[in-house]
């Protein structure tokens, strides 16, 4: 007899966050303000550091900040403080300080302020959530979702590996992270509990399936990273980037499994009640289903092939899928990734704005003056590692790459390997439950395990943590391999 399995609807915004702040209170405000330490105490660094560990270069350095380069500096880590605090958008927080800090400080027109705006970027990010935004909401996703999971064939233990190929593809076709995340993980947690797979291991190997596919030529973020390498002076390849943040996360997921099956926890019978494990059916695609995957096709060999810029094709695609879908035009306009926009769009306007005073490039020859170069590149990995664990993966790494500029220039560094090694110590701490894909995890678990989901998600991030932002650092920055 076929038994139903029990899969958690994905739950609202709200609700996400509701569940986020359901933690312990003291052990996050314990964590936050250690977030805004480390913060406080890494600028401290950087500026006072070159004369306690280099008292050599210090008579070489150039003068110290100025007032017009402290006060967008401090705004920027109060920005990241507030950010992680409250649920509140860095993006819009970032455009106000532009205005404050250009309008009135600087005395720039709007126009001025708006230079560095990044447009296409914009494009790119409304184009891709517009499109996959119809693909989830005409079944095409679930029918992908539902023939890979169809070809285990009761293995349950290949299932958490379906899943990470899963997110992979999706992310790398243009699908957002937490999107990914949000798609797979009701069907995803359900299997693990239907199949005693520990939910923990489960939504791990979720997020780092996402984080592996999440620097293609065709993502969002593989986007954004080069462009703001290329932007200031650094191209690196994508390609590199892409199999980069897909090898340090399948080496991650392995390891994951290593220490789950050394602490006997590969299968979890705790506080739960099973099902068996029984194939989907099989659903065939029909109508607009068959046009999404083709269209999904002409993506691939558009912008792959023919280099076309991914968010007008995007565009493109979805605005046919429109066509034939006009009474759901709104509710397709409702699934782009608003917030998103708003805080790329934020973040780099106001980086900009950093850049054009001069901050970054003081910062940068304060890091300098530190001495080795690898060292630097280290402690970049640990602070962005750190920082994103509780804040906007990325918000900080259009706010860090653009500090490793002035390092590369200066070394024989890698800027591929550095800049890879940064993005990815930015995004494998997302399997936090204070970031959105680890609350995601968390939201779908079953409610009377959502709280040992929670704090082992918190333990396992802790380990995340301490040992990604250094494997990303030893295995791509001093190795030179990209």
């Amino acid at each position: 007899m076929t038994k139903t399995i029990y899969q958690p609807a994905p739950k609202a915004e709200s609700e996400i966050r509701e569940d986020r702040r359901k933690g312990p209170n003291g052990r996050r405000r314990i964590l936050l303000i250690s977030v805004a330490a480390i913060a406080i105490l890494g600028l401290v660094a950087l500026v006072l550091g070159g004369a306690v560990f280099n008292p050599a270069a210090t008579s070489k350095s150039e003068p110290p900040m100025t007032a017009t380069q402290i006060i967008p500096l401090v705004i920027l880590v109060v920005m990241f403080v507030v950010a992680t605090k409250w649920p509140l958008n860095i993006g819009v927080m970032g455009l106000v300080a532009s205005f404050g800090v250009g309008y009135f400080m600087l005395g720039m027109s709007d126009k001025e302020i708006l230079k560095e705006f990044p447009s296409s970027i914009v494009v790119t990010i409304i184009g891709v959530t517009y499109f996959f935004s119809m693909a989830q909401r005409n079944g095409t996703i679930d029918i992908i979702v539902q023939t890979c999971v169809r070809l285990v064939r009761g293995k349950t233990l290949l299932l958490p590996w379906v899943f990470f190929l899963l997110a992979a593809a999706l992310t790398s076709l243009g699908t957002f992270s937490p999107a990914a995340v949000a798609l797979l993980a009701p069907a995803a947690i359900g299997f693990a509990y239907a199949s005693r797979i520990h939910p923990v291991l489960m939504g791990a190997f979720i997020i780092n399936g996402a984080h592996a596919g999440g620097f293609s030529p065709l993502s969002v973020a593989g986007v954004l990273v080069h462009d703001i390498a290329l932007k200031n002076g650094f191209p690196i390849s994508q390609g590199a980037l892409f199999a980069a943040s897909f090898a340090l996360n399948l080496i991650l997921t392995a390891l994951t499994v290593v220490l789950f099956a050394l602490l006997g926890k590969l299968r979890d019978g705790e506080g739960v009640q099973h099902a068996d494990l029984d194939a989907p059916r099989t659903i065939r695609p029909h109508g607009q289903q068959i046009l999404t995957l083709a269209l999904i096709l002409a993506m691939l060999v558009c912008t792959l092939g023919f280099q076309m810029p991914i968010g007008f094709v995007a565009l493109s695609a979805g605005l046919l899928l429109a066509l034939i879908n006009i009474k759901e035009h709104r509710t397709f306009i409702g699934g782009i990734s608003w917030s998103t926009v708003l805080l790329v769009a934020g973040m780099i306007t106001y980086v900009s704005l950093l850049q054009h005073v001069g901050v970054i490039d003081t910062l940068a020859q304060k890091a300098l003056a530190l001495g080795a170069p690898l060292l630097i590149a280290l402690v970049l990995c640990y602070v962005i590692g750190v920082g994103s664990a509780f804040a906007s993966s990325t918000a900080l790494l259009t706010a860090f790459i653009p500090l490793a500029g002035p390092l590369l220039a200066s070394s024989s560094l890698s800027a591929s390997g550095t800049v890879a090694a940064l993005a990815i110590a930015a995004t494998v701490v997302d399997v936090s439950p204070f970031s959105t894909d680890g609350a995601l995890v968390v939201a779908n678990a079953r409610e009377n395990d959502r709280q040992r989901v929670y704090k082992q998600l918190m333990i396992y991030a802790g380990g995340v943590v301490l040992v990604a932002p250094a494997l990303a650092w030893v295995l791509l920055v001093p190795t030179g391999i990209m």
